[in-house]
Formats: C-alpha cells, sequence, structure tokens
C-alpha cells in the first residue's frame, strides 16, 4: 500500500515546512490553469493552421492597389474593403479544408481538420459566418462594392465546392484575387474601370500560382513551374516599363496613368524586383525538380510574392505611401509563415 502525504489540515510532528505545505496545497490548481492554458493555445493554432494566418497579410495590398487606380487616398471605405476581403478570405480557408478533408485525411492528415482538433461542423459554420461579415461590411462601403463583393463570396464558394478540380478551377481563382482588387477600387472611387488593368495583373500571377499548386501533394511535371516562371518575368518587365504620356489615359481616371515622378519610378523597380525574386527563386527549384516540398515552397513563394507585386501595383499608380504600407507587411508574412504553413 502507497503511503499518502500528510494532509495539511492535519498537521503531524513530522508535518512539511508551511511554503511547501502551500506548494501541495496549490499544485493541482496550478495544473488546472497549466492544463486549460496548454488547451486555449492548441485550440488557437489549430484554428492559425485552418485559416492560413500568415497568408493574411497578403489580402489588405489587393484593396490598397485597387484604391490607388482611382486617384483617391485610402478613406474609410476602404478601410471596409480591406475588413470584406479579410473575412471573405478566411471564409474560403475554412471552406477549403471542410470540402477536402477526405483527401487530406490520406495526404495531410496532420490538418486541423483529418486530426481531430476541429470539428468539420465549426470549420462549416465559420465560413459561413465570414461570407456573411464580408458581405455585411461590403454593404457598408457602398453599394458599388457591394455589387462586386456577391460575386466574388460566390466565386470563393463555387471553387472550393465545385470548381477546385475542375480544369476551370485555376481560372476562378484568378477571378477571386481579381475581383479583390476591384473591391478596393469601387469602395474607394465607386468605379472598377481604371482598376482592371492591375485587376488582370494580380489574376494573371494567382492563375499561374494556383495551376502550380495542384502538383504539391503529388509533384508533377516542371512544365507548370516553367510558365509560372516566365509569367512571373513577363509581369515582372510590364511593371518597369517607362510610364505612359500624360494625357493617354481617360482624364476622368487620371491615376489610371502611371507616375513619372522619380521616386516612384525607383520604387517600382525594387518591387518589381523583389516580386521576382519572391516567386521565382522557388519556381525555379521546382522547374528543377517538381517534388512535393519543392512545390509546395513554390506555391508558398508565390503566395508571399503577392505582396511587392500588389505594392509595385500601387506604386504604378503613383500611390507611394499604399506601396509602402503594402510593402511592410511582407516582414511580418515571411516571420508568421515559419510558424504556420500558407499553403
Amino acid at each position: 500500500m502507497t503511503p499518502r502525504s500528510p494532509r495539511p489540515d492535519r498537521p503531524t510532528t513530522t508535518s512539511p515546512p508551511q511554503s511547501r505545505i502551500q506548494s501541495q496545497s496549490q499544485s493541482p490548481r496550478a495544473g488546472t490553469t497549466s492544463g486549460a492554458g496548454a488547451g486555449a493555445r492548441a485550440r488557437a493554432r489549430a484554428w492559425a493552421e485552418l485559416l492560413r494566418l500568415p497568408a493574411l497579410f497578403t489580402v489588405p495590398g489587393d484593396a490598397l492597389a485597387g484604391a490607388a487606380t482611382t486617384g483617391n487616398r485610402p478613406n474609410p471605405r476602404t478601410l471596409l474593403a480591406i475588413a470584406s476581403s479579410l473575412c471573405l478570405y478566411e471564409a474560403g480557408m475554412a471552406l477549403n479544408d471542410w470540402a477536402d478533408q477526405t483527401e487530406d485525411a490520406l495526404e495531410r492528415p496532420h490538418r486541423p481538420l483529418p486530426s481531430g482538433r476541429i470539428r468539420p461542423s465549426a470549420a462549416l459554420a465559420a465560413a459561413g459566418a465570414l461570407t456573411a461579415a464580408g458581405l455585411a461590411l461590403a454593404a457598408r462601403a457602398g453599394r458599388p462594392a457591394l455589387a462586386v463583393a456577391v460575386p466574388l463570396a460566390a466565386t470563393v464558394w463555387a471553387y472550393d465546392l465545385a470548381l477546385k478540380r475542375t480544369p476551370a478551377g485555376p481560372a476562378a481563382m484568378a477571378t477571386a484575387r481579381g475581383l479583390d482588387l476591384l473591391l478596393g477600387a469601387t469602395a474607394t472611387g465607386g468605379s472598377a474601370r481604371p482598376a482592371l488593368p492591375s485587376a488582370l495583373t494580380l489574376a494573371t500571377h494567382t492563375l499561374a500560382v494556383t495551376t502550380v499548386s495542384r502538383g504539391e501533394t503529388r509533384g508533377g511535371s516542371p512544365l507548370a513551374p516553367l510558365a509560372a516562371l516566365a509569367t512571373t518575368g513577363t509581369l515582372a518587365w510590364t511593371l518597369t516599363r517607362p510610364p505612359e504620356a500624360p494625357g493617354t489615359a481617360p482624364s476622368r481616371y487620371p491615376a489610371a496613368a502611371p507616375s513619372r515622378h522619380p521616386a516612384a519610378d525607383t520604387l517600382r523597380t525594387v518591387l518589381a524586383a523583389a516580386f521576382v525574386t519572391t516567386s521565382g527563386r522557388p519556381l525555379l527549384h521546382a522547374a528543377l525538380n517538381p517534388s512535393p516540398p519543392l512545390t509546395q515552397r513554390a506555391v508558398g513563394g508565390g503566395i508571399r510574392a503577392m505582396i511587392p507585386l500588389q505594392a509595385a501595383l500601387a506604386a504604378r499608380s503613383g500611390a507611394l505611401a499604399s506601396a509602402l504600407l503594402t510593402a511592410a507587411l511582407a516582414p511580418a508574412a515571411r516571420r508568421f509563415a515559419r510558424k504556420v504553413s500558407v499553403t
């Protein structure tokens, strides 16, 4: 029979010092508190993995780049567009894992849903709530913004539930990213027209990255990384082209013509180089060896490269403050990506 420790409320001649008594009497509560704290941290990490929190840093630049094309400074409606974009983006992340839970159970059992850390019903409820919040925020930004947010939300749900594994999947993802940029433009200036070239640029990059992502679990052909690498170079070249002469853009949209300010030209060139470096290097590695790990790195690099791309688009429209603010998000995205995967 195992001897028990003396009870603190019944001291004996061999009772321990008072400090030990207090320690013994408090230890169960301390253990419970510690266990609760560890459980809360584990749940928080599971949700961070489900929602791909580091990827959130790639979202505000969409609205800021769109706002830059309008010739107006970011305003409270721009902030509403950013908040709407964040909600719709996270809705897509939660819905993605809910739709992929059977496949992930075989290929990625460590993910929050197949590992049992988050219930599928909770992920689906989060997707619905975030979508509703995103549309409500867009409505607060104005009717033009809501007119873009509705097809954006529909595209997100259609991609995750029906289009992801079809030939239309990459195009649907590219459409969603382009619409996200247009959301910032319509919320800020009321019209999507001046933002169409920037939206097309961002959508083209998204199309290339999404096409590469189809081989991130099984590997595949080097053709997709090579095509994405060529796309990266082409987009960077268009970003560094000399600005058009004044007057070539419609006078109604003065910001649609790139700025001739030397600082804007220099910043745009630096950001285009950062875009090529962030996206191009892992794509080259994946093209040389299209294994799943290197393909996943290429996809992650392509996602992070959206930040310098968005900043370069803002600089091309002459919005230096928005460009610098967007570019400042890159270090945080890189740091948090080391803790939670963006793919």
